[in-house]
């Protein structure tokens, strides 16, 4: 099979296409035959190597896919060979085939396609986890996403106004606001050029916002901490800004808040019947077409080290796909 491999940690351009073995699932895996894969924040550090997880040379990018099942382990019984699915991977999804432990696999619902089903899982498992488990949204709160108009921030502003939040966008530029207006965000906040923490005051009376979703970390994350309610729940989602912050914590203390971590991919394998009711939430979404993943570009396998540059240099909007299959 063919596969984008990294031999070496370094940048997107450093990555080789070449013909590899192919794999072989375990007793409790799956065998998928990838028809296209998700581009997401994790694959810009893991060729790197500064990723939690280092997998062994040679290994593929590639943290999540849809597909169709090849062939099963032999504990396998809830999935069928044939049958259209996406899942998380960590890594492997450039590839032409992968295997993955059946407990990450999910059948693809008759709403979509295999590029949505790959611009899917990670962004909005992420934020549905965030905002239900970790933030515990309620209707009427508003709701702060920064980094709006990117993969995981389109997904917390849909689901955001899904579970009735007043939703306040925040990015980078009038073009990427539009993005996240037009996926239902009540305000908008250019940081680029507006105080983030001021905008955030003016358009809650003074107040501050309930819950803030942070994926972006850096001098944002500073001035969101100043901007957060009264038992306000800042989320920290990540860090694609490039610089962990600190937080002075009396912030916290004075305005009764927390400051709670968001890791999707833990809480999936530690309680997969949650993760699970948080798909079935998601899916009855989108087909009544309350979310509606945007990929905004679509890469060839050979070029999936482009698509990864594209996202670490902060120039995406909406989701990326590199596209295995045509």
């Amino acid at each position: 099979m063919k596969a984008l491999l990294c031999k070496a940690f370094g940048p997107a351009d450093t990555l080789i296409l070449e013909e590899t073995d192919n794999p072989h699932p375990k007793a409790n895996e799956v065998l998928i035959d990838v028809h296209a894969a998700g581009v997401n924040f994790p694959d810009t550090l893991i060729i790197e190597g500064k990723y939690q997880f280092k997998p062994p040379f040679p290994f593929a990018p590639g943290g999540e896919v849809a597909g169709v099942v090849s062939a099963v382990g032999e504990k396998v019984s809830h999935l069928q060979v044939g049958a259209r699915v996406m899942a998380l991977t960590g890594w492997g999804g450039f590839a032409e085939q992968v295997a993955v432990p059946a407990y990450n696999v999910l059948s693809m619902p008759d709403s979509m396609d295999f590029i949505n089903a790959a611009a899917f899982g990670m962004t909005y498992g992420t934020s549905m986890h965030a905002l239900s488990q970790r933030a515990d949204l309620q209707p009427g709160e508003t709701l702060l996403v920064l980094g709006a108009s990117g993969g995981v921030g389109l997904a917390a502003v849909e689901i955001g106004k899904a579970m009735g939040a007043r939703v306040i966008a925040a990015a980078s530029s009038a073009a990427k606001l539009d993005v996240a207006k037009q996926a239902g965000a009540d305000e908008l906040i250019d940081y680029s050029t507006q105080s983030l923490k001021d905008e955030v005051k003016r358009l809650t009376n003074g107040q501050g916002a309930d819950v803030i979703y942070d994926p972006v970390g850096g001098d944002l994350f500073d001035q969101a901490a100043r901007s957060i309610a009264w038992n306000g729940r800042l989320l920290v989602v990540g860090f694609a800004s490039g610089r962990i912050p600190e937080l002075p914590v009396n912030l916290m203390l004075l305005k009764g808040a927390a400051v709670v971590g968001v890791f999707w991919g833990s809480f999936a394998q530690r309680h997969p019947a949650d993760n699970a009711a948080n798909f079935a939430q998601l899916f009855a979404w989108h087909a009544a077409g309350k979310l509606k993943p945007l990929v905004s570009e679509t890469f060839a396998l050979a070029n999936g080290g482009a698509a990864i540059d594209a996202l670490a240099q902060r120039k995406a909007v909406g989701k990326l796909v590199v596209q295995v299959v045509d």
